[in-house]
Order: C-alpha cells, then sequence, then structure tokens
C-alpha cells in the first residue's frame, strides 16, 4: 500500500503503542490510544456524509482534539482545512466558500465565534457543524465518535491523494489556498528531520499555531513519523513555556523571534532547568544579534536554527545553522533546506549576482500542487517548475541570503527602489521602538514616499527626526523615512506584518 500521513501515523502506534503522543492540560493519549480515536473519529465523518476528496474544515486553536480531527479527516480520505481559530465571521464564510467544504468542525474555545458567524449576514454557506468538545448548542463529535468502531475505514488513501489546503498568510490581500497532496507533506516531513535535528521519541513543544503550515508541517507531522512525545500549550505564555519545558524535559522547540525576546526577559529564566532543551528552532523574521546572543548564554545546551520559507514550499525554503545565525543573525537563510532547491534571480530569470538584489524561486518535491481554484495564481507563481516566491532576496558572495522585502512592497521614491525591511532593520534597534513596519504612501512628484508605522516602547516617545538621525548612519539618505505614523502593526500568527493593512491606513 503507497505510505499516506494517517497510515504513518498507525505504523508508528505499532511500533510503540504505549510511548505518550499527545499531552495537553491534564489528558494523555498513547500512541495506541490516539490511532484509535483517530479512527473513531473517521468512521463518524464518514457516517456525517464525509467522502473522499471532500474538504473538511477545522477552525480550532492549539488542542489534542485538533490533532484528533487533523489526522481523522485524512483518514477518512478528505482534504484538510485548518484555518485560523481568531477568523472573522465574513473569514470563516470565505474559506467554507472557496473550499466548497462538506463539514466544519470547531475546538469549543471559539464557539462564540462560529455561533456569530451563524448568526451574522455573512453566513451563506449551509454546511454541517460539530464541535470537538461540549459546546451548548452543537453536537460533540468527539463524543459521538466513541460510539464507532475502532478499525480504520474502508477509505484507500493514495500517495498522490490531496491532504491539505493551507491558506496562505494574506499578506496581499485574499488569502490563497496552497494544495498539497501526501506525497508532498512526507517530504516535507523527510526534509525537516534532515534539516532541523528531529529525533525519535523526543519531546516536542507546540506554542506557535497548529493551523499555520510551520508548526503543523515541520514539526508535528514529522514528530508523529518519529514517534515524538508532542507536548500542546493553547496559547503563549513565556511563564508557562518555561515551567513547560522544565516539567517535561522538552528537547525541540519552535517559535518566532518575538517569543524568544519574552522568554529571555522573563524573571524565572534564571532559576529554571532547561538543560534538556536541543534544538530552539525559530522563522518568521530574523532574530536580533543580541538576542541571539542571550538564547546563546541563558541556553548552552540548545542550538539556535533558522528556517525562513513559504507556505507555496510546504514550507520548504532557506535556512541557517547553529553557527550561522550566530555568525550573520541578520540573514535568512544560507543554504536550502534538504532536498530543495533555491536561486535568486534577476528579472530576466538569470542568477543574481552577489550584492544585487533579485527574486528568491524554489523547487523539490516539497511545492505546492496549486492554489486551489486558482489556475491564474498559479500559472503566475509555479513557472517552469520553479515557485517564484515574490521575495527579494541579496545574496553575498559567501552565500548567505538576505529578504530584503516582497516585490509587492518594495516603494520607488523618485525613482529609487527603496527595501521596507532594510530600513525596518535600520530604525528597529532605537531604544524608543517596540515594533516597525515601513511602507510606501502615494505621492505626486515622487511616485511614493517612505512612511515609518512605529509602536513606541511603553513609557517611550520618539519623533520623525530622531528616527532619521538614528538611522541615518545606517541607509542612505533616500531611504530615511519622510513620514512617522504611531499606531499597533497588525501582524498574521505566523509574525509577519500585514503591509497591505498598513498600506490601506496611511493611504487612507
Amino acid at each position: 500500500m503507497m505510505p499516506n500521513l494517517a497510515g504513518i501515523l498507525a505504523r508508528t502506534a505499532r511500533g510503540c503503542p504505549d510511548r505518550t503522543a499527545l499531552s495537553f492540560g491534564a489528558v494523555t493519549h498513547s500512541y495506541a490510544e490516539l490511532d484509535r480515536r483517530v479512527s473513531q473519529l473517521a468512521n463518524e465523518f464518514i457516517t456525517r456524509g464525509l467522502a473522499k476528496g471532500d474538504r473538511l474544515l477545522i477552525v480550532s486553536g492549539n488542542s489534542d482534539a485538533f490533532v484528533i480531527a487533523l489526522y481523522a479527516g485524512l483518514r477518512a480520505g478528505a482534504i484538510v482545512v485548518p484555518v485560523n481559530p481568531r477568523s472573522a465571521p465574513p473569514e470563516i464564510e470565505y474559506f467554507l466558500n472557496d473550499t466548497q467544504a462538506k463539514l466544519l468542525v470547531f475546538g469549543t474555545e471559539v464557539a462564540g465565534v462560529i455561533s456569530a458567524w451563524q448568526s451574522s449576514d455573512a453566513h451563506q454557506v449551509e454546511v454541517p457543524v460539530l464541535a470537538l468538545g461540549s459546546a451548548t448548542g452543537y453536537e460533540d463529535v468527539l463524543a459521538c465518535a466513541a460510539q464507532q468502531p475502532s478499525e480504520p475505514p474502508a477509505v484507500e488513501v493514495a500517495e498522490d491523494d490531496d491532504a491539505l489546503i493551507i491558506y496562505t498568510s494574506g499578506t496581499t490581500g485574499k488569502p490563497k489556498g496552497a494544495l498539497f497532496d501526501h506525497h508532498r507533506i512526507i517530504w516535507v516531513s523527510i526534509n525537516s528531520m534532515a534539516g532541523f535535528g528531529l529525533r525519535v521519541g523526543e519531546k516536542l513543544l507546540h506554542v506557535a499555531p497548529l493551523f499555520h503550515s510551520a508548526d503543523l508541517n515541520l514539526v508535528l507531522i514529522p514528530g508523529m513519523m518519529l514517534g515524538a512525545t508532542h507536548v500542546i500549550l493553547p496559547s503563549f505564555d513565556p511563564e508557562k513555556v518555561l515551567e513547560t519545558i522544565e516539567k517535561e524535559r522538552i528537547g525541540f522547540f519552535f517559535g518566532v523571534p518575538t517569543m524568544y525576546a519574552f522568554l529571555m526577559r522573563t524573571p524565572s529564566l534564571a532559576t529554571r532547568d532547561l538543560s534538556s532543551l536541543r534544538i530552539c528552532m525559530y522563522g518568521a523574521a530574523p532574530m536580533p544579534s543580541g538576542l541571539a546572543q542571550q538564547i546563546v548564554a541563558a541556553l548552552p545546551n540548545a542550538w539556535i536554527v533558522q528556517a525562513c520559507g513559504q507556505t507555496e514550499g510546504g514550507p520548504g525554503g532557506i535556512l541557517l545553522t547553529h553557527e550561522e545565525v550566530l555568525e550573520r543573525p541578520s540573514a535568512s537563510g544560507r543554504f536550502p533546506i534538504a532536498n530543495t532547491e533555491v536561486r535568486i534571480v534577476d528579472p530576466d530569470g538569470n542568477d543574481a549576482e552577489p550584492g544585487t538584489v533579485g527574486e528568491m524561486i524554489m523547487r523539490g518535491e516539497t511545492m505546492m500542487k496549486g492554489y486551489w481554484r486558482n489556475p491564474e495564481a498559479t500559472a503566475a507563481t509555479i513557472r517552469d517548475g520553479w515557485v517564484h516566491t515574490g521575495d527579494l532576496a541579496q545574496i553575498d558572495a559567501d552565500g548567505y541570503i538576505t529578504i530584503v522585502d516582497r516585490m509587492k512592497d518594495m516603494i520607488i521614491a523618485g525613482g529609487h527602489n527603496v527595501y521596507s525591511a532594510e530600513v525596518e532593520s535600520a530604525i528597529s534597534g532605537h531604544p524608543a521602538v517596540a515594533d516597525v513596519a515601513v511602507v510606501g504612501r502615494l505621492h505626486e512628484i515622487y511616485g511614493e514616499t517612505v512612511v515609518a508605522v512605529v509602536t513606541p516602547r511603553e513609557n517611550h516617545t520618539v519623533t520623525l527626526e530622531e528616527l532619521r538621525e538614528y538611522a541615518s548612519d545606517k541607509i542612505s539618505a533616500y531611504k530615511l523615512p519622510r513620514e512617522l505614523v504611531i499606531a499597533e502593526i497588525p501582524r498574521n500568527p505566523s509574525g509577519k506584518i500585514l503591509k497591505h493593512h498598513l498600506r490601506d491606513q496611511v493611504r487612507g
């Protein structure tokens, strides 16, 4: 039989049935129990009319129920669509409409949002809605599944059958659904094991959102292949994270740099025994040099690894090893993730010369099949077998690659190309700046003008003149911001700045 994701879980359960697979709060599941509950829920889904190839929408935060629903959908032969549990009613409607989902299941923590969606004007798509637990007014599909047979359903799922639709961040507009079959996700896991050092039976801590491709495909699914123990927290709380690492003897942790910054400022850090922590992996943004040094000092047993990629790649892209993070923390990566090819190319498709800016493109077994029901966007993104990321990057003579901007975010001011990431880096070190994003405002003479949107640190103020003076020895004068807006920086769950929201705000 060809391998598939739920079949691999069954194989792991046969190999280590008594090992703890999931730990969520006071609830634990052995691999044998997890495999049984997945089969029961898959049978329940099928009873509810979910057929092979149908789309199953999961709206849930981090929990054991999310994992059970994910694998149950895969075992039923469905295409699973995990979406942001913070989605607003119109967004839920959009996902349902776009995927033509046959069933929606939700975590009990978002029952209020689901109820609001069903009673809102946005609600047009009629679809069965079931709770993953006890929620007033909804059937508990997990309780119903307990009455189902524990044998896997008689559904043949092949390696080339579709498995997941992962929606892009929507940093440049409406989210697009990246479609993956089982084969592609299996290869993401293989690449993750090779690139990030996951080990058989290791304890993995999940704090980053599981609906997002990074934690889902780079950590959870390969961990299931290796018989890891998955310790799940519902949200990021620095004190709780440190407590869990110490108590559970966590070996592998994935987070965004902002999470690490909070951890390093947590008072109990110095008194915790965190010697079990072997790998600290991060993504979504570069690691500030000072923060990397703090992590090394606080966690001497841990290696820091950066991954930089895109949902469309599985995710796939480039990485920095521990030594490279310490040498060049501002870089995005140096070598491609295992079994992936990456190039930086000029507009004619030729390899960019060191020191020049080009587009990062990539190819490999993990790349998406295409965007769900969007052939035009697929054709624009996948050309000659290469995924065109839309990321503008610079490669130096040593092979270090630094993402300088999104193609759509580049500002052209008076004929000069201004890369927002470069300006943000120059400003971010100012002692009064907690967060910064740079966008362009339309200008009748210069085309665009550079606008810095800044969130000041608590009890601090900052002026445009102070920022310009601070950054003047780091970047050219034409790159300095001409306007300052004080506001909160909107970010998606993976930590990426929602530039299109900011542009809409500053352009009115």
